[in-house]
């Protein structure tokens, strides 16, 4: 019953200048480069092009620079309109962070397979294996390169593409294993112009990666070495990541960063995720707040969550036995954080330690409220919070089932930056419903 399977892409090359190898990749006369402003800007996309043109053959080449942050439907469709009708590339390569890539991949979905509508892959599932809607497979007409430029998403090695709906104001995670790159490129040079900011954002995004997927119901052997080791790369290097002087040091933590964030993403590719990502995909598509800087914020708060042994543990067969607290204390052990006497405690200790990380290491904001969302706005989007969380693709990976409520009561919490047990009283307060009520209705 539990899966021990993967796939990564058929090539993937780590090391600084690792961008080289567009060089002598076989195959490219016809390359889409898929980016944003802030990539041509950097000059990062003039750096694929000096690759393309020192090849032994001729590229020809067009570039789709307008992929927004959180990218939207219209934003695929009309790059896949442009590769179906315009030019036809024979690779579509993806230079950025998650956004592009992300893009890039839908795009290529919708290039190759015209007759596929976004409203038929955004169908849920339970089981990334039985869906209702099978995608079906790529790379007839092109290959997909990936070559993140941020320490975080993962997503030059994973099944997921993340799209935001504006006309249902909904991000919509979308997992085929289809959606895998040809080709990733993890180059720690391109990864030097990040901001502060978002190298942050990036980094707790890619330690919340690994925290998730090593207590996934998908977990196995293969996802937690890989799990595990990513954790420890970032616990021991974001901060310097972020906050070194520039030299040898600095450099070295951004290269371990960078190869962490792929990790991670291998990681969490085929164990997946869990409610973490499904609040946070939520909440930051109703709050407008940056992802990885969601989850910063949520993580210590379903560290505790999952860490309480539930009387009834999810439906996964794997979990006839609920392990998710003694698995909290591996990678509290793991981190050098003190493990205390018993997992219970194990699970205080490693929440404390991410809350300490994240406020006093790196400076990040503690709250939602911190972060400038208005009061009266989320109290009016909490319901919505709630349900989309619940039926977010991350939750049913989550080791303990997510209850509508207790989303609600730790969205609040985070929003004032208090215990989910005050969350739960402001919430009860808020409408007016009796406790014992409440209770007596959950059992």
């Amino acid at each position: 019953n539990n899966m021990q399977w993967f796939k990564i892409p058929a090539k993937t090359y780590f090391e600084p200048n690792a961008i080289k190898y567009l060089r002598d990749m076989y195959g490219i006369e016809k390359a889409v480069i898929v980016c944003d402003k802030v990539m041509e800007q950097l000059g990062i996309v003039d750096k694929v092009i000096d690759q393309l043109r020192a090849r032994a053959n001729r590229v020809t080449f067009r570039i789709i620079d307008y992929v927004e942050p959180e990218p939207s439907v219209e934003t695929v469709e009309r790059g896949a309109e442009m590769m179906r009708e315009e030019f036809e590339p024979d690779t579509i390569i993806a230079v950025g962070g998650g956004s592009p890539m992300d893009a890039a991949k839908i795009m290529w979905l919708l290039y190759e397979h015209p007759e596929i509508a976004f409203s038929d892959v955004r169908e849920k599932f339970f089981d990334i294996r039985k869906r209702a809607f099978k995608i079906p497979p790529l790379g007839k007409k092109a290959k997909l390169v990936c070559i993140p430029t941020s320490s975080g998403t993962g997503s030059e090695v994973t099944p997921f593409a993340v799209i935001s709906d504006h006309k249902t104001g909904c991000k919509y995670p979308i997992t085929d294993y289809a959606l895998t790159p040809s080709v990733a490129i993890v180059d720690p040079v391109l990864a030097r112009t990040q901001p502060r900011r978002l190298a942050s954002d990036a980094g707790f995004d890619a330690l919340t990666h690994s925290m998730e997927a090593y207590v996934s119901v998908y977990a196995n052997d293969f996802t937690d070495g890989m799990a595990l080791h990513a954790a420890k790369l970032v616990w021991e290097n974001l901060a310097e990541s972020v906050n070194g002087e520039p030299g040898e040091e600095k450099t070295r933590a951004q290269e371990k960063m960078h190869n962490a964030a792929t990790m991670a993403g291998m990681a969490f590719g085929s164990a997946f995720l869990g409610m973490c990502h499904g609040m946070s995909h939520t909440i930051g598509a109703l709050c407008h707040i940056a992802h990885g800087r969601t989850n910063s914020i949520l993580l210590p708060y379903v560290i505790r969550y999952n860490g309480q042994v539930p009387e009834e543990p999810t439906s996964w067969p794997k979990y006839s036995k609920y392990i998710a607290d003694e698995r909290y204390r591996d990678l509290a052990i793991n981190l050098g954080v003190d493990p205390g006497k018993t997992p219970a405690e194990a699970v205080e200790n490693l929440a404390k330690a991410v809350e300490d990380y994240r406020d006093n290491k790196l400076g990040m904001n503690k709250s939602f409220k911190d972060c400038g969302v208005d009061e009266d706005y989320f109290w009016s989007v909490l319901d919505q919070i709630g349900m989309r969380a619940y039926e977010d693709q991350c939750a049913p990976a989550n080791p303990r089932i997510p209850q509508i409520e207790d989303m609600k009561d730790i969205a609040i919490a985070a929003y004032y930056g208090v215990s989910q047990a005050e969350g739960r009283a402001m919430r009860i307060e808020r409408e007016g419903v009796d406790a014992t009520e409440e209770a007596s209705e959950r059992v």
